[in-house]
């Protein structure tokens, strides 16, 4: 029998899922709160996030109840209002430099865009007030202890929040906000009361935040440019370039004036600087050029390829590196004991490589369309030109009638994994990575994408050899590093997945995982990187912590070995053509990383592995096209 028209059955007389209403329904809200009709809203297992236009919100389950509908609510209005209300220009020209005060940029900026919409419909505070008090409760804010469990980006988002909508800290983060607030309110509580008058005016907002981050002594983090960054402020980018360059733009105040004049370009003469600047970041190949036009604008102090001639200093020093090695996976453990590992890890993960080859299938996909989209115009031959049918029925000896598919492959690239080797990766998470890092592999190869698959850990708990050394030596003060560094080469990129892969078995050996030293291992995947041919290099770190050595830490400061890596993540973001991305498992790695993002669950790394690398192939896409166009325009000014 055919359902009757109306009911709430499929075809077949199958009755549709409870959760379609609520999809729908949330889907709806979210296109009017955030204005786009074109968002994209999708329900899945990943973790919840939002990508342009995309959003990703949790799949419901099928017996819901109204605490799951409030949280499912409340993400979505979270996201709708950060489409809303945020300005990506606005936010990244007042984005502070440092790691510490940029994650309270962000946090009280997302706290801003959630009090715009929770002032005006109390429905949508409600929702968000159930949505942050489930955020907290599952990231185990209510069992905090002390002040340096608590991240301050969280406290001062909450206070923020409080003075801004009038709501009170949810009931799962108030032991965290009562940590901080003392502290908070004592260094900046009169410029707190100053943000509600600029709620609505982000830009506003933003300079008075920087106020707050001024009286939480983080004046140092805010960068010396920002200021020029500020549209108020443009009229005065020569005595800036002057307080940067120093002494040097003193002796010549023709070169203090340049800068300015350049700003006034004709709309040609910029047309044509963008089209030669896309080039350059397209090609990487005229980076001197583009460093000998920044000094003649009256710019003393530019970078060289690929670290600046002025690093910052670090305190950072190792003992002794007799003991370190750097060491294949065939050395560390014989054939057939790989054979047996590599069968073990297929097992312990045989319903997961399912769900993490769809993952790697789908970015397939994405590459080999984007591959091969282009076209060139305009040429003598070819295909003919539909467009320029006209004329070549009219004029059949008429030029630049033909058009061409080009092929806009990726340039030469290359992919680090690094993989966290630290005895707090044992079991599930280390068992997901190698997985993750053995489908991805095989997935890239495919593109024409080399990768590497390198891990770090020690030698030894307790320091090993080095430490005996340092003891022998009479326990000099302050050492440095003091453990024996082993670094593991699964697979290097010129070796086909084929080969390598039995190596990743090695990660379930027991013994292996021991501690974990992230700085230096960074700066030798890194290295590694610089000595390849490739164009486009990318280093992709994947741990669940903050670097931690017993040994080392108890002879040093306690946050030695977090400054250093620190300290190399700023090298490498700022003076580096190495493009570095992290994902961090049950750990916050946004502290450290600009482009980072962090997972609960290691059961969702393949997702974030996965949009991670797609975002940075579409940014590369994008500027093939770009510089396609800038051709195009130059062709046709000719």
């Amino acid at each position: 029998m055919a359902p009757r028209p109306g009911s709430n059955s499929l075809p077949g007389n199958k009755p549709a899922p409870t959760t379609e209403p609520l999809k729908q329904s949330v889907a709806g809200t979210m296109r009017a709160i955030s204005g786009e009709a074109e968002l994209e809203v999708t329900f899945s297992g990943d973790r919840p996030g939002l990508s342009g236009l995309s959003a990703r919100l949790p799949e419901p389950s099928r017996k819901l109840n109204a605490h799951e509908v409030a949280v499912t609510r409340g993400l979505s209005d979270s996201m709708a209002l950060k489409i809303a209300c945020h300005d990506k220009a606005v936010h990244a020209k007042n984005m502070p430099q440092g790691m510490d005060a940029r994650a309270i940029f962000e946090s009280v900026e997302q706290a801003r865009c959630e009090a715009v919409g929770a002032r005006r419909m109390q429905g949508v505070a409600d929702n968000l007030a159930v949505m942050l008090n489930d955020k907290f409760r599952k990231s185990g804010a209510p069992d905090i202890a002390s002040r340096e469990e608590a991240p301050l980006q969280d406290a001062l988002s909450l206070i923020v929040r409080e003075r801004l909508t009038g709501a009170k800290p949810p009931e799962s983060a108030a032991k965290l906000v009562d940590m901080w607030r003392d502290w908070v309110e004592n260094k900046a509580g009169a410029e707190l009361d100053s943000l509600e008058a600029e709620v609505e005016d982000q830009n506003g907002f933003a300079s008075r935040l920087r106020d707050v981050l001024k009286s939480l002594d983080m004046a140092d983090e805010l960068g010396e440019q920002d200021e020029d960054l500020d549209p108020e402020q443009n009229d005065d980018a020569g005595n800036n370039d002057e307080a940067e360059t120093g002494d040097d733009t003193e002796e010549d105040s023709g070169e203090q004036e340049a800068a300015p004049q350049e700003m006034e370009l004709s709309g040609e003469e910029q047309d044509a600087g963008d089209t030669e600047a896309s080039e350059a970041d397209f090609d990487q190949m005229v980076d001197q050029d583009m460093a000998d036009d920044s000094e003649e604008a009256g710019e003393s102090d530019r970078q060289d390829h690929p670290f600046s001639n002025k690093p910052p200093e670090s305190d950072y020093r190792v003992f002794t590196t007799q003991f370190d090695e750097t060491i294949t996976a065939e050395e560390l453990c014989d054939t057939a004991e790989l054979d047996r590992l590599r069968g073990f890890l297929d097992k312990q993960l045989t319903h997961l490589q399912g769900a993490v080859a769809r993952l790697a299938n789908r970015l397939q996909r994405k590459l080999m369309a984007q591959q091969n989209r282009a076209w060139d115009f305009d040429l003598e031959e070819g295909l003919l030109d539909t467009a320029r049918l006209t004329r070549a029925v009219t004029d059949p000896m008429a030029p630049l009638a033909f058009k061409q598919e080009r092929d806009t492959n990726f340039r030469d690239t290359v992919v680090t994994l690094l993989l966290d080797n630290s005895g707090s990766m044992r079991g599930r998470p280390i068992t997901v990575a190698a997985t993750c890092a053995d489908i991805l592999a095989r997935t890239l190869e495919r593109c024409g994408v080399k990768v590497e698959i390198l891990g770090f850990t020690t030698k030894a708990w307790k320091g090993g050899q080095s430490r005996e050394s340092w003891i022998g030596a009479g326990k000099p003060p302050t050492p440095g590093r003091l453990n024996d560094l082993r670094h593991i080469i699964y697979k290097s990129a010129d070796a086909p997945w084929r080969r390598a892969r039995r190596n990743l078995g090695l990660m379930m050996r027991e013994g292996l995982l021991k501690e974990n030293i992230d700085g230096e291992a960074l700066l030798w995947a890194h290295d590694r990187l610089m000595a390849r041919p490739e164009q486009r290099r990318i280093l992709m770190m994947i741990s669940d912590g903050a670097p931690v050595d017993d040994t080392t830490l108890s002879v040093n400061p306690g946050n030695y070995l977090e400054r250093h890596l620190r300290y190399v993540i700023e090298d490498i973001e700022t003076r580096s053509p190495v493009e570095l991305i992290a994902i961090g498992i049950g750990h916050d790695v946004t502290r450290y990383y600009r482009r980072a993002v962090t997972i609960v669950d290691a059961e969702e790394l393949a997702g974030a592995m996965t949009d991670q690398l797609a975002d940075l192939f579409d940014d590369e896409v994008q500027m093939a096209a770009q510089f396609g166009r800038g051709r195009q325009r130059r062709a046709g000014r000719r």
